[in-house]
């Protein structure tokens, strides 16, 4: 009769031990993913950091149509906050940038409530809203601006049907310009705003919905102390894009009015550019883009720090 070996602890007899990869098999579990993302993240580090910190040292100098490297303190900032244009864009982008992102929630949210009811045609209702999305803003704002002008568009249709005092002039008024942006802007990204919501609806636990309705809570009473509360990470998602959206507003404000009639539609992306690129001053251009990046700072960081204050209280 043989001795039989000592079984080890945790380790069935029948099975074959574990064979623990070595040679390339080894290098290529660690390096790889490293070989592969690097690319990435080299670019990001040059093109998107790199040039925030080449933009931001221009900001101190006295460049002008072309770089110049000695540092100037900060009177290009000076010079900034001393120019009415640079306020009136600034203004603009208040009221372009509460007014979008307001009407984008209330209205992506109530798209996203109707199509939560499982209504007929669904899919072609939820194709229809997001279609504009599609579209880049460039041609967002060039239909607007054709649906918009008063001797093509809505004006004159509505004229024509024998209402000869109907007037809808906003595009040539210089204090209704800016509302035209928010129009086209609105009409663009309510419908991405939907499928946001409409996500986070379809992820609420049905269960929760029945007991509340078992218990005698109406529908809308329903969305306004259980569902709406419930969104509020999908709420401060789209905060962000459609804050990142406001701020960088610059293709659809081109295409549409031009920042006129004048400046009066003058959002800070077209300060910026026409400062940089067709008057010659560069560090003022590069200051004001700076100025971009801190009230885009100045969105992100608090809503960052209340998710994850969020969050670490959900644990």
């Amino acid at each position: 009769m043989s001795a039989s070996s000592p079984a080890t602890p945790g380790v069935s007899p029948n099975s074959s031990p574990r064979k623990t990869p070595h040679g390339f098999a080894s290098f290529a579990d660690v390096w790889l993913p490293r070989i592969v993302l690097s690319p990435t993240i080299i670019a990001s580090l040059i093109f998107v950091y790199g040039f925030i910190g080449l933009t931001a040292y221009l900001s101190l100098t006295e460049s002008r149509l072309m770089p110049n490297y000695t540092l100037s303190g900060f009177s290009q900032y000076v010079a900034l906050f001393d120019i009415d244009r640079w306020w009136v864009s600034a203004s603009n982008l208040g009221i372009f940038g509460g007014l979008f992102i307001l009407i984008c929630l209330v209205v992506g949210l109530l798209l996203a409530v109707f199509l939560d009811q499982r209504i007929r045609a669904e899919g072609a209702l939820r194709a229809i809203y997001l279609y504009p999305m599609a579209l880049s803003f460039i041609v967002t704002g060039a239909a607007w601006k054709w649906i918009l002008n008063p001797g093509l568009g809505l004006e004159k249709m509505v004229r024509d049907w024998g209402f000869p005092n109907f007037t809808l002039d906003w595009l040539v008024d210089s204090d209704m310009a800016i509302y035209t942006v928010v129009i086209a802007g609105v009409w663009q990204s309510s419908g991405f705003v939907m499928a946001l919501f409409l996500a986070g609806l379809r992820g609420i636990d049905d269960s929760i919905i029945k007991a509340a309705m078992v218990d005698g809570a109406s529908l809308p009473t329903i969305y306004r102390r259980i569902v709406i509360p419930s969104l509020r990470p999908v709420f401060f998602s789209v905060l962000l894009v459609l804050s990142h959206i406001a701020i960088k507003s610059f293709d659809l404000v081109m295409a549409l009015t031009a920042g006129g009639p004048g400046t009066s539609s003058d959002v800070p992306a077209i300060f910026m550019y026409q400062f940089s690129f067709t008057r010659g001053q560069l560090g003022l251009g590069a200051a004001s883009a700076m100025m971009m990046l801190a009230t885009v700072l100045a969105v992100l960081v608090p809503l960052i720090y209340l998710e994850a204050k969020e969050a670490r209280h959900a644990r």
